[in-house]
C-alpha cells in the first residue's frame, strides 16, 4: 500500500510528475515512458504513482489541459480572431501556431504523434473526455470557427472536417523539411504555402 504523503510532499511529487512526464512524453512519447522513469525525481516507489493520477495518460491529458488556454489564446483569440476577415484570419492561424509548435515540444508531439491523443481518450472516463472539448481547447475553437465562416460563405464548399485537414496538412509541412533541396528555403516556402492554402480556402470571399 503506497505511504501517506503530507500535503507539501504531495505538491512537490505532483510538481516533479508534471515536469518529468512532459520532458519524457516529449522525448520518447507515452507508450515508452515507463512509471519507474516518471518517478525517479521523487524518490519513491513506482506504485504511488497512483496516489497522483489513475495513469499515465490521465498525467498526459492534465499537462495538455494545463496549457491549452495559452495555447488558445496564442493561435486563436490573438490570431484566427483578431480579425473579421477570414483569409486573413486563416493567415495569422497558421502563422502562429507553426510558431507554437516550433516553441512548445509537447503540443508538437500532439500534433506529430495523434495516436498518443487516441490512446489518451480510450483510458480516459467521459467526465474527464469532456474536459478535452472545453472552450479552451484550440482545436474545438478552430472547428467551431470554420463551421460559422462555412455557414457564412465565407469559405469553398467542403466539409468543416475536410478545410481543418487542409490546415492541419500545412501545420505539418516542417515535418519535412530536411526533404527539401535546400532546407534554408523552409520560411519562405511556408509562407507562399500559407497564402496559396488561406486564399484557396476562401476562393468565393469578396
Amino acid at each position: 500500500m503506497p505511504p501517506a504523503f503530507t500535503a507539501e510532499e504531495k505538491a512537490r511529487i505532483t510538481r516533479l510528475l508534471l515536469e518529468t512526464g512532459e520532458k519524457l512524453f516529449t522525448s520518447q512519447g507515452l507508450r515508452k515512458t515507463s512509471l519507474e522513469e516518471l518517478m525517479a525525481p521523487a524518490g519513491v516507489a513506482k506504485s504511488s504513482f497512483y496516489v497522483f493520477f489513475d495513469s499515465k495518460e490521465a498525467l498526459y491529458l492534465e499537462l495538455m489541459l494545463r496549457q491549452s488556454g495559452e495555447v488558445k489564446r496564442r493561435v486563436v483569440d490573438e490570431a484566427l480572431l483578431s480579425t473579421g476577415d477570414t483569409r486573413e484570419g486563416l493567415r495569422r492561424f497558421l502563422h502562429a501556431t507553426l510558431d507554437e509548435l516550433s516553441a512548445n515540444p509537447l503540443w508538437r508531439r500532439l500534433m506529430t504523434h495523434p495516436e498518443e491523443m487516441q490512446a489518451v481518450a480510450r483510458k480516459l472516463s467521459p467526465d474527464r473526455l469532456a474536459a478535452i472539448s472545453s472552450e479552451d481547447n484550440p482545436a474545438t475553437a478552430l472547428s467551431a470557427y470554420i463551421t460559422a465562416r462555412a455557414e457564412q460563405g465565407d469559405l469553398v464548399a467542403a466539409e468543416p472536417a475536410v478545410i481543418v485537414g487542409v490546415l492541419q496538412c500545412v501545420l505539418l509541412v516542417p515535418m519535412f523539411a530536411d526533404r527539401l533541396g535546400d532546407p534554408a528555403l523552409l520560411p519562405r516556402i511556408l509562407d507562399l504555402l500559407i497564402d496559396i492554402v488561406a486564399a484557396g480556402l476562401t476562393a468565393g470571399q469578396s
